[in-house]
């Protein structure tokens, strides 16, 4: 019983730590990327970041389960020049995911598409945000993954508005091609 109350008490006050008491600012665009995804009768969007010539963006859509994003620099830029000009969004999705420069990839999967979460909610998986080969699980257990309270809620939120501004590009890309 009290380890209920404790849990139940850590997730009170996961809930009211400042920078999680208001929605993400991820939440808004991955519905909205989502909505126009569904219009457009797409699963696949990419786009290239218009400040570095060799970083990708790419997002892999499975409908009412999650959003699988990318974000990577890529060693032939003009191999997925070419495919963004064709809109081959999938296959710019699978070669960032596969043979992207590693040290520079972003890995983040949305579950229920509906932007990054401080914490699952029950029955539902965790969202997640790799970079570096480090993975940061967001389902409200800190401590299960070696990080104090505050440090993971600068995770979650560096995490928040790095997806933030991919889903912007990715966006914006899509805009550019309806």
């Amino acid at each position: 019983m009290t380890r209920v109350l404790l849990r139940s008490l850590s997730a009170a006050l996961l809930l009211s730590t400042p920078g999680f008491a208001q929605e993400s600012k991820s939440a808004a665009l991955a519905k909205e990327l989502t909505a126009a995804l569904e219009a457009d009768k797409l699963d696949a969007i990419a786009a290239k970041d218009p400040s570095a010539p060799d970083l990708f963006y790419a997002a892999l859509y499975i409908p009412n389960a999650q959003l699988l994003v990318v974000s990577a620099r890529f060693s032939a830029p003009q191999v997925l020049n070419d495919r963004l000009a064709k809109k081959e969004f999938r296959d710019t999705y699978i070669d960032l995911n596969s043979a992207s420069i590693p040290a520079s990839k972003i890995f983040i999967m949305d579950v229920g598409a509906d932007g990054l979460k401080p914490k699952n909610a029950d029955n539902q998986g965790s969202d997640s945000f790799e970079e570096g080969g480090k993975t940061t699980s967001f389902d409200g257990d800190w401590k299960r993954q070696k990080l104090s309270e505050q440090d993971y809620a600068k995770a979650y939120s560096s995490a928040d508005q790095r997806y933030s501004q991919i889903l912007q590009a990715l966006l914006a890309q899509l805009k550019k091609t309806s």
